[in-house]
Parts: structure tokens; C-alpha cells; sequence
């Protein structure tokens, strides 16, 4: 989607992307897709966490899964990784300037899920997807 020729062509926003080499919204889309990401970022909202309290929160998610969603959150600029030089080691995970940023869409993307549910759907479909 973001490597096409015509990548602007059934762009909503077509004239302000005109500009760019890649989509702005197929960007973020690549920025945040990832089965954890999303939630990785909340959790992280406000707070920095270790290792094992983000996999705590993520209680059937594998060790593996979430390394692979934090080294892509970093290497993408949204997360830091601290390593304090102690033994045992101590790494702490938080948002970066620009990690910060993302936290509005995502309480935006929470309320919608309030509105949602509140709606009263059958959303034991969704869940169990």
C-alpha cells in the first residue's frame, strides 16, 4: 500500500499527503500494527515499566512475542529501553517524546470502545476472534 505508484490516489486527505514519499496514515498503520502494540503503548502511557510487568499484563501472550513488539516499538521511536549497568540487569521500558504523542489517539480509540460496548452488540464474537 505505502510503495505504490498511485499511493495518494484514494487518499482522503490526498492534498496534504501529496507531499510525502509514503501515505501518513499507511505510516502509522505500520507504526502500530502488531497483535501488542497497541496495548504495549497503553500500558506504557504514563508510567515506565519492566520487562516482566508488561508480560504480566499480557498473561498469554509468549516472552518472545513481546521482545519482537518492543525491539519494533523501539527501533520505530515510540518506546526507550534502559538498561541500568547492575546485576541482575534492570531494563525499563517507556514512551519516547514521540511515543507520547500517540497517547491521545489511543484514549480516543478507548472511548470509542466505551461507546461501543455500551451499545449493547454481541461482542462475544469479536472477543473470541
Amino acid at each position: 500500500m505505502i510503495c505504490e505508484e498511485n499511493k495518494h490516489e484514494n487518499c482522503y486527505m490526498r492534498e496534504q499527503c501529496l507531499k510525502y514519499d509514503i501515505c501518513p496514515m499507511g505510516l502509522v498503520q505500520k507504526l502500530v500494527s502488531g497483535k501488542w502494540k497497541i496495548l504495549i503503548l497503553w500500558f506504557l502511557s504514563g508510567k515506565v515499566m519492566r520487562f516482566n510487568d508488561i508480560r504480566k499484563k499480557l498473561p498469554n501472550v509468549t516472552q518472545k512475542m513481546i521482545t519482537q513488539q518492543l525491539r519494533n516499538l523501539e527501533s520505530d521511536h515510540l518506546i526507550f529501553r534502559h538498561v541500568y549497568p547492575v546485576v541482575p540487569p534492570k531494563v525499563e521500558y517507556g514512551l519516547t517524546d514521540m511515543g507520547q504523542k500517540i497517547i491521545p489517539i489511543l484514549e480516543k480509540m478507548h472511548s470509542f470502545g466505551i461507546e461501543y460496548l455500551a451499545q449493547d452488540f454481541n461482542t462475544h464474537q469479536i472477543i473470541s476472534e
